[in-house]
């Protein structure tokens, strides 16, 4: 069972993990050396858990002791306890989810590993907002992509708000990293894939027709640029997703990254 331990300083060495969890810079630096990443809130610390990630340690205020008793129960780990007014003087915001975890990272399967079993892929490039990246696990997890494959300078899905904004999708759904982004899209290739860059440009194929064969990869450019002119180069083909003529003619020529994502998805497995 865990241990509860209260706390009533912000200052506490022990409450380490959990320092200015706004500061960026910080905390990669943070949770790089340490080997962790932050869960916000009941529902998202559960399927953390739920999915095998280890705790380090809790951080709640005490009316989150009961509705987390179950789960609490399960752990051997320290549960800090703490004022409203500690925990804020801690992370650096008020704590209205009530309650925080810090767990420990896993190891992130090879490209070509997380490849073997999977047939339709999300691959992101150079996507560096937060927010963006979770959103787009979620969408990726409810319409059933088998994985997703991130660049080398993409931005971290097991960061606290990646996390809370997918509600804890990026735990549903395998992925890795490429090491090189050069020749990254060559594992893809030797893995069998057939790759689909997504586009605004509407003299690209709708991606409702190009989604053919046992399996695809689709990718997904950065929230300015897209997709690089090298990644748009080494695709098979490029897709878009259909605008109305309407919506042409009021110069709404595109979709923001996590919208077209999710039609993107939807096409990807439904196809």
């Amino acid at each position: 069972m865990a241990r509860l331990v209260p706390v009533g300083d912000s200052d506490d060495p022990r409450l380490g993990d959990y320092v200015r969890l706004r500061d960026v810079q910080l905390r990669k630096s943070l949770e790089a050396e340490h080997g962790l990443f932050i869960a916000e809130g009941e529902k998202v610390i559960r399927r953390a858990v739920e999915t095998g990630y280890p705790v380090r340690s809790l951080l709640m205020a005490r009316r989150w002791v009961d509705p987390l008793s179950d789960l609490l129960d399960r752990l051997d780990t320290p549960v800090y306890v703490a004022d409203e007014h500690v925990l804020e003087g801690v992370v650096g915001f008020a704590v209205h989810r009530g309650a925080l975890a810090a767990m420990t990272r896993t190891p992130l399967p090879a490209v070509p590993e997380l490849l073997r079993t999977a047939r339709r892929v999300l691959v992101l490039e150079d996507l560096v907002d937060h927010g963006n990246v979770g959103a787009i696990y979620r969408c990726a997890a409810a319409l059933g992509v088998d994985a997703v494959v991130l660049s080398p300078r993409c931005a971290d899905p097991l960061y606290r708000r990646a996390v809370k904004v997918s509600m804890g999708a990026v735990f549903a759904i395998p992925y890795a990293r490429m090491r090189d982004w050069h020749h990254g899209l060559g594992e893809l290739r030797e893995a069998g894939f057939r790759l689909l860059a997504l586009t605004p440009d509407q003299s690209a194929v709708p991606i409702e027709k190009a989604v053919t064969g046992d399996r695809v990869a689709l990718m997904l450019g950065s929230e300015g640029d897209g997709l690089s002119s090298r990644w748009l180069n080494a695709a098979d083909e490029a897709v878009c997703i259909p605008m109305s003529t309407e919506a042409m003619a009021r110069g709404v020529d595109s979709l923001n990254v996590v919208a077209a994502a999710s039609i993107a998805c939807y096409g990807l497995t439904h196809a």
